[in-house]
């Protein structure tokens, strides 16, 4: 959680604010035409959340209420955290990925070469079949998750939850790997050595993702936080791999 909280800091270091614009520009973008997209349908969404709860178990209804309603609301929030932040990823890629490699230029000192407009031109195949990548993982895992999500109150909420923070740890730290060309496959494998840093921070991320204006800086502060992340701890993982 402190990687990504620590991105709050990063976006206003000199020097890399002009790197934050676009990606910040897109996601204001998308989110604005969200969210008053949102707005008219979240009253019966909740509802009909709420009337998934088995007849049979009526008589806890009113009780189970308490938790079904905020639960409800959480879940329709990370679905549309994720759907349109899944969206402004392939947007920005790019220039994500460009944010990313002046972040850990800051960190480090070390240029990883690749500083121009015209380079991220040159990287947008790479970085979109990048993307691509992430959704084919992404895609089969979601449906199942919903499936869990739709018949199993509470329970599957919890599991949707965790899912979608463990997609938004990929989403961001995917970033850093990337600019080094590490493999996708090798990417989730050093993720998963990390699993608790990275549950943590895919949290952070999801719960601000759903709070309105602050979810504006998410996409940034995302990045930047978990090139720290990779910084600190995912890099040398990868290269203990790597000499073992």
């Amino acid at each position: 959680m402190n990687y990504f909280l620590q991105g709050f800091s990063l976006i206003q270091t000199k020097g890399l604010k002009r790197f934050v614009f676009i990606p910040l520009m897109v996601n204001l973008l998308l989110f604005c035409a969200a969210f008053y997209a949102l707005f008219g349908q979240i009253d019966g969404a909740i509802v009909w959340l709420v009337d998934l709860i088995p007849d049979w178990l009526g008589w806890l209804k009113s009780a189970l209420s308490y938790i079904i309603w905020p639960l409800a609301v959480i879940s329709i929030l990370l679905i549309f955290a994720l759907i349109f932040g899944t969206l402004a990823n392939w947007i920005a890629a790019p220039f994500n990925g460009l944010l990313a490699e002046k972040v850990e230029k800051h960190l480090t000192g070390q240029d990883l070469g690749d500083t121009g407009v015209l380079d991220v031109v040159k990287d947008i195949p790479r970085t979109l079949g990048r993307e691509f990548a992430k959704l084919a993982y992404y895609i089969p895992r979601a449906l199942g998750f919903l499936l869990l999500f739709f018949i199993l109150p509470v329970f599957g909420q919890i599991l949707w939850f965790l899912f979608s923070a463990w997609m938004m740890a990929i989403q961001y730290c995917d970033y850093p790997f990337d600019n080094h060309k590490v493999p996708f496959k090798d990417m989730r494998r050093t993720l998963n050595q990390s699993r608790g840093n990275c549950f943590s921070f895919g949290i952070g991320v999801s719960i601000f993702s759903m709070i309105p204006i602050v979810n504006f800086l998410v996409m940034p502060v995302a990045i930047c936080g978990a090139t720290a992340m990779w910084v600190d701890n995912l890099k040398p993982k990868l290269l203990n791999d790597v000499n073992a």
